[in-house]
């Protein structure tokens, strides 16, 4: 993958369920299994898990910005693996440790298929305070937007020309991006404006490259604890065992 990727036009039958690493993953390095130690500071009013802050790496992070043990999920918006990840492991996450104090949560996007610009773009528009509902509403509708990926006419492919963030714009028009977020709190003109941002769309491409060069992130979801890729981890089952070793 290369960081462009995700800027190249797209046909209707994308391999949507190719996102996850399994197969690949036997020689990446096991998570840091130093348990984390020390006292975790009080949760503030709302609990940490109320608690979401923008990195300066460019991700969303929830929780205790001090907590002993960081996880990081590089995912996409549209792949499948991430969604299930997040109906099934996020919640538990959330519930069991972010709210302890513990362990922070961060998600950082990472794009895989070419309508996942304009994914990424509206579903940041409204920042920190939307991020993660925006974010889980938009994995559990990916069905619908594969529907309409399907019923694509030929003739969009050859629509998509221009700039990233022209491409992004059409791409959300034809999913009908801009509507779900607007029926969740961002107006249509800040979507388009988010649309059309290349100073976003730049940090993006930034954020891709960041993660392959550090972590040779190649695949959705990729797990970080502590700086550490997790070794085959690619749902709750596998992730929750590394989460309890760093927290010892």
């Amino acid at each position: 993958m290369t960081t462009t990727r995700f800027l190249v036009p797209a046909i209707a039958a994308l391999a949507l369920a190719g996102c996850n690493k399994q197969a690949d993953t036997s020689t990446a390095p096991a998570a840091n299994t130093s348990a984390a130690t020390g006292p975790v500071a009080a949760a503030p009013a709302g609990g940490w898990v109320a608690q979401v802050v923008r990195t300066a790496d460019g991700g969303y992070q929830m929780g205790n910005p001090d907590a002993p043990v960081k996880l990081i999920e590089y995912g996409s918006r549209s792949c499948p693996h991430c969604a299930a990840f997040t109906k099934e492991g996020a919640p538990l996450l959330q519930s069991q440790y972010v709210a302890t104090g513990k362990v922070s949560y961060e998600f950082r996007d990472f794009p895989i298929h070419p309508m996942d610009l304009a994914a990424i773009l509206v579903g940041q528009c409204n920042g920190a305070a939307t991020f993660f509902p925006i974010l889980d509403q938009m994995m559990a509708d990916q069905q619908t937007v594969f529907d309409k990926l399907q019923k694509l006419p030929a003739s969009f492919t050859n629509s998509l020309t221009g700039s990233p963030n022209d491409q992004a714009m059409k791409w959300a028009d034809e999913l009908g991006y801009i509507q779900f977020v607007g029926q969740r709190g961002v107006p249509e003109s800040k979507a388009r404006a988010c649309l059309a941002d290349p100073k976003a769309t730049d940090a993006i491409s930034k954020q891709l490259a960041d993660a392959q060069a550090k972590y040779n992130v190649n695949a959705t979801p990729t797990f970080i604890i502590n700086g550490t890729p997790v070794a085959n981890a690619y749902d709750w089952a596998t992730l929750e065992p590394a989460l309890k070793s760093a927290i010892g």
